[in-house]
């Protein structure tokens, strides 16, 4: 017997202003969302075929084989991150479905949380399988297919586990459970979600910036000793959850009297953008970013981004995310540049990645307590990148400081740079 196809299906995001890496819908947002156009159906059925995780949680032991819909549906399981979600925190949840046979009409999925053994949903996230880009009338028998969603768990959420349930419904009907001893009122019991404390008890990275002991040409080769000896961050971290990210991203900080110094080198197979002019949206595509709350008050702050193609992005916020027009006239005056290994704006080929380096003038940004700095001087900052990847459909967001939600302008969430003297040389 043909084993069955399983067909990676991808959440895409809104463009807009919001990050790119936050996708919808969040938890207390319900109802049925548009089917997508018909081409964007075609390249959906048409995506990746690939072994199932190994990470994939079996569905729970009192419920092997369970289908709706007169055997027309199987939910083979489910994955999460992070480990332990918390309230008031967003979650990535991944189920599996197996189509055994075609289903008819057009039905949305939902997801009910509730504490172990009481009565009453405490969290309900209603969505179409990939934001109505692949609805129920066109699931093809003999598929597996990946539905993720993310969502936001309500802050106050009681005990330290939450018990899963998952069906399908239209109007007021639910499609059929066909084991009802496996669940109640046609929802399938699926497993239980372990609660964890919120990121308030995670800790902070922190990043000592040795002081440049010669010049640096912003040339993106990062062939100077200093850029050597400097210390890594390490890779960069999903910003959602802190997991690890698909491709690597490290980057390295400088700094002297007259500049702050930011050099990423980022691992990518397909190098790309479309925006040419300063101050383009460069948070819908590919970028990276700093930013920079230099007297860690928790409002004001700045925000630069450079592109694949060299493009800047810069803007001093007075408050956060507060009049972006107004932000945006500011000019921070960054030298940049970008090497990139492979071909730029070309997906047809196999890129290796690309190389930004920057040099940012300390006396323009916002609220420093010295200029220059002094060495142990503390300021608030993050690292970011976007990435985008599958045939450009997949969006991932990484931060040096992981802020467990969607929005890379968690100021509480920054991580600290710290302004220490000339490198080690090792």
């Amino acid at each position: 017997m043909k084993a069955p196809a399983l067909l990676l299906l991808a959440w895409t995001v809104a463009a807009g202003c919001r990050d790119a890496q936050a996708p919808n819908p969040l938890a207390g947002q319900s109802g049925t969302a548009s089917p997508a156009p018909a081409a964007q159906q075609t390249r959906i059925e048409a995506a990746q075929l690939v072994v199932p995780p190994a990470t994939m949680h079996a569905v729970a032991a009192a419920a092997p084989g369970a289908t709706f819909g007169g055997g027309a549906l199987r939910y083979l399981g489910y994955d999460f991150a992070p480990a332990k979600p918390f309230p008031g925190g967003v979650m990535r949840l991944t189920h599996y479905w197996q189509v055994l046979k075609p289903v008819s009409g057009e039905w949305t999925i939902f997801v009910h949380f509730q504490r172990m053994g009481l009565p009453g949903v405490l969290v309900n996230a209603d969505h179409v399988a990939l934001g109505g880009a692949y609805p129920t009338s066109r699931w093809k028998a003999g598929t597996i297919f990946r539905d993720d969603q993310v969502l936001r768990l309500p802050r106050g959420l009681p005990g330290n586990a939450l018990d899963m349930y998952v069906g399908l419904f239209r109007g007021q009907e639910r499609l059929a459970l066909d084991q009802p001893s496996l669940g109640e009122e046609n929802r399938l019991h699926v497993g239980q979600i372990p609660l964890g404390d919120g990121p308030d008890q995670a800790p902070l990275p922190v990043y000592e910036a040795p002081r440049a002991t010669g010049p640096i040409t912003i040339d993106g080769k990062l062939d100077e000793p200093d850029w050597k000896h400097a210390p890594s961050t390490g890779p960069l971290v999903r910003s959602l959850d802190g997991g690890p990210t698909k491709y690597r991203t490290e980057a390295k900080l400088l700094w002297d009297d007259k500049y702050l110094y930011v050099a990423f080198t980022c691992q990518d197979e397909d190098v790309w953008t479309s925006y040419t002019k300063h101050d383009d949206p460069l948070y819908n595509e590919e970028a990276v970013e700093i930013f920079v709350d230099a007297d860690g008050d928790g409002r004001t702050y700045n925000e630069i981004e450079v592109s694949p193609a060299n493009v800047v992005f810069d803007a001093d916020f007075a408050e956060r995310r507060k009049d972006l027009q107004k932000a945006m006239l500011w000019d921070s005056g960054t030298r940049s540049a970008v090497v990139v290994d492979g071909t730029l704006n070309d997906g047809s080929d196999v890129d290796r990645g690309y190389t930004v380096e920057a040099a940012i003038p300390i006396a323009k940004l916002d609220s420093v307590p010295h200029v220059p700095p002094k060495v142990g001087d503390r300021w608030r900052f993050n690292l970011y990148r976007l990435d985008w990847y599958g045939g450009r459909k997949i969006n991932e967001g990484s931060a040096f400081s992981p802020l467990y939600q969607p929005d890379f302008h968690n100021l509480p969430r920054f991580g600290w740079l710290q302004f220490a003297g000339p490198p080690t040389k090792g």
